[in-house]
């Protein structure tokens, strides 16, 4: 069956805006459910794009706006939960990541199964895994178990998770899994962080100073999302994007301050300090910057085993390629231009 119909959950994020614009831009019939409509008000002015106020952990609603669909992709996640405590101890899995990386594919499984829609992808992440000592990443890996267990191409049982959630057998979906290394594009959480922390202070103490990361352009993962709709060779694939080159978390943020031209000292920091650094960081009000939990994850290297997969018949773009052009972009200099641009002097 071609896929027509494609119902987004996550479709207002940050890789759901890019692959929302490629979907309407192949003539494909797009609904995405935010739980706040005014968050997609870019995506509302795209021809062929619905834009639906849901309750996503409400699968009442989610059988609802699957039927009639062909197809389901979940975005959604997140990387901080949003209370503070032992992120060490098993109860961590109890709390905003259980919900949204756990329970909401579930919910999805079993709405798709009642609303007879057989094609499901599946945002995951690198180091996913159950026995991670990071929620965020224990939660991750759970949640694709269960995803790929849903699968009607699923052969090998991993008997670590038979003391956890109960698996969902016989609903027969044509998954694909994607794992993508850290994300990076104009609007990005990291590089776009580090630009704003290295114009605020002249040193930067760094932790975790040499965990390893290979950047993976938005709009390629994007692009690999939509290239797999249609594509039964990746039915029961799971899928690690990473880009072209792998770096350290030092190597990147030094690279950042080349480009804005804030070049600062920057203090790789040793396991320890880096650890009181995530536990202080933990508890600043307002947006996070680190956790202990992100400390855990980054003693995993976010990188691929392999290249680019086969199955996509384009090569990702390198970091130094597009990254100048958001970056510099948001810099006080390029700013100033801007507007001596705008007023035409």
């Amino acid at each position: 069956m071609k896929i027509q119909r494609i119902c987004i959950l996550g479709g207002s994020g940050f890789v759901g805006t890019h692959l929302v614009s490629q979907l309407a831009a192949r003539g494909l019939q797009v609904r995405v459910l935010s739980h706040r409509r005014e968050m997609a008000k870019e995506l509302i002015l795209l021809p062929t794009v619905e834009v639906i106020e849901a309750d996503v952990h409400d699968q009442q609603e989610l059988i609802r706006h699957f039927r009639g669909m062909d197809a389901v992709i979940n975005l959604v996640g997140i990387l901080h939960e949003s209370r503070v405590g032992r992120v060490d101890l098993p109860s961590a899995r109890r709390g905003d990541f259980q919900q949204v990386h756990i329970e909401l594919p579930r919910k999805i499984i079993h709405a798709m199964g009642e609303a007879g829609v057989h094609r499901l992808l599946h945002m995951s992440a690198l180091g996913a895994h159950a026995n991670s000592r990071s929620a965020y990443q224990r939660s991750k890996g759970i949640g694709e178990a269960l995803v790929r267990e849903a699968s009607r191409h699923h052969i090998e049982h991993e008997n670590w998770y038979l003391n956890g959630p109960k698996f969902i057998h016989g609903y027969g979906l044509d998954v694909t899994v994607f794992r993508p290394s850290v994300i990076f594009g104009r609007g990005d959480s990291f590089l776009s962080m580090f630009a704003g922390l290295l114009n605020a202070f002249p040193v930067l103490p760094l932790a975790n100073a040499g965990a390893r990361f290979a950047p993976v352009h938005v709009e390629d993962v994007a692009r690999a999302f939509a290239d797999s709709l249609d594509n039964p060779a990746t039915f029961g694939q799971t899928y690690d994007l990473c880009g072209p080159k792998v770096y350290s978390l030092q190597e990147l943020v030094g690279y950042v301050g080349d480009v804005i031209g804030k070049k600062r000292s920057i203090i790789p920091l040793g396991h320890w300090m880096s650890y009181f650094q995530a536990w202080a960081l933990e508890f600043k009000p307002g947006k996070k910057l680190m956790t202990r939990d992100n400390f855990y994850a980054m003693g995993t290297d976010n990188v691929c085993a392999g290249g680019w997969p086969a199955a996509f018949d384009f090569q990702p773009a390198a970091l130094e390629a597009i990254a100048p052009e958001y970056l510099r972009a948001d810099t006080p200099r390029a700013r100033y231009e801007d507007y001596r641009e705008n007023a035409r002097r």
